[in-house]
């Protein structure tokens, strides 16, 4: 039997040898090759050295490089669900700047289970990532804790800890709350149900409080029951609940628009019709939100906005050694009014 020879491997172009045939010290290369100091070098240098490194596809040696700089210019990202909706929008905003930046970020889906969740964290940290930014945490974390006794540099994105000690980028969640109910009860509501999220994070939690504040402030009975999981099936589960609790419900406030999606499964089968019998309101403002029959009214969250702003936060925190004081960045919200919330009707007032 004849093998077939194996194909030569082509030999790696180096950062010197770059430089020899362009005639330049490695160095010139070296800092063209880096967007946080290509300024130092002539644009008509930094040109030519990107072009002819784009012809022949030219890749810097990122171990060496870390080798001796000790970093490896890779953030983590951890997500509790890559399916959700809400996260894409946040990544975007993360890679935007950190691509500007000259870094990359390496993604993974922790889900929920606190071992996971450890195991990912010591994966990325294994594979020498300069920083996290965790879209996982709870009020109180063991796998932050873990981060914090290891001395890594962290920032959590829309959820945050209990006891401050990491920067942190969220929305206002109590005050989108008070939209909601400000909106519901504007349109003659009364009688208003809240499924918050889980209580272990602080959005179930902010929301929750919320949601309270803002009923007590129309004088109203706030009505509530938790969703275990901001997920559709957590939504169609409580949502049946508040049905079969308080039958006289005219609207609904939600924890998030994963649970409002399972409130639209949950309606169906009850033979309910929104916005006719009950409004529905939802948070986050996810993708194709507006695309739901009837379109979901929801609390906007900016979503690009908070990636961009935690990755920012974690760079400046990296810059300075982690000198840099904690700051906790409060995204304002902003409610979309679209088809799933009426006036209730004369006789349900």
């Amino acid at each position: 039997m004849v093998r077939p020879a194996p194909v030569p491997q082509r030999k790696r172009l180096t950062l010197e040898d770059l430089a020899r045939q362009l005639g330049v010290h490695s160095s010139t290369v070296s800092r063209v090759m880096n967007p946080q100091t290509r300024h130092l070098i002539s644009e008509e240098v930094a040109s030519r050295v990107l072009e002819a490194a784009a012809g022949l596809d030219f890749r810097p040696n990122g171990i060496a490089s870390s080798l001796r700089t000790r970093r490896s210019h890779t953030i983590g990202v951890v997500l509790p669900d890559i399916t959700n909706p809400l996260f894409p929008p946040i990544l975007l905003g993360i890679d935007q700047v950190l691509s500007e930046n000259g870094y990359v970020a390496l993604v993974a889906n922790a889900g929920t289970d606190r071992a996971r969740q450890r195991f990912v964290v010591n994966q990325m940290l294994a594979r020498q990532v300069d920083g996290l930014i965790l879209a996982t945490v709870t009020r109180r974390d063991p796998v932050l804790a873990h981060c914090l006794e290891d001395g890594i540099s962290v920032v959590t994105v829309n959820r945050s800890e209990a006891q401050g000690k990491v920067p942190d980028v969220v929305c206002d969640d109590r005050v989108g709350m008070r939209l909601t109910v400000d909106h519901l009860a504007g349109l003659g509501h009364r009688h208003i149900a809240h499924i918050a999220g889980p209580q272990t994070v602080s959005t179930g939690r902010l929301r929750r409080q919320g949601f309270v504040a803002a009923m007590k402030a129309h004088g109203l009975e706030a009505r509530m029951t938790d969703a275990l999981a901001y997920s559709r099936e957590e939504g169609r589960r409580a949502c049946a609940a508040i049905l079969e609790q308080w039958p006289d419900v005219t609207a609904i406030a939600t924890g998030n628009d994963m649970i409002a999606l399972g409130c639209y499964d949950a309606l169906r089968e009850a033979g309910r019709r929104c916005p006719e019998d009950i409004s529905l309101v939802g948070h986050n403002d996810m993708p194709l939100a507006d695309m739901l029959a009837p379109p979901l009214t929801t609390i906007r969250i900016p979503h690009h906005e908070m990636g961009a702003q935690a990755a920012r936060l974690l760079l400046e925190h990296l810059r300075s050694g982690g000198q840099k004081e904690v700051v906790h960045l409060v995204l304002p919200p902003e409610l979309v009014v679209r088809g799933s919330t009426a006036a209730p009707r004369q006789e349900a007032r």
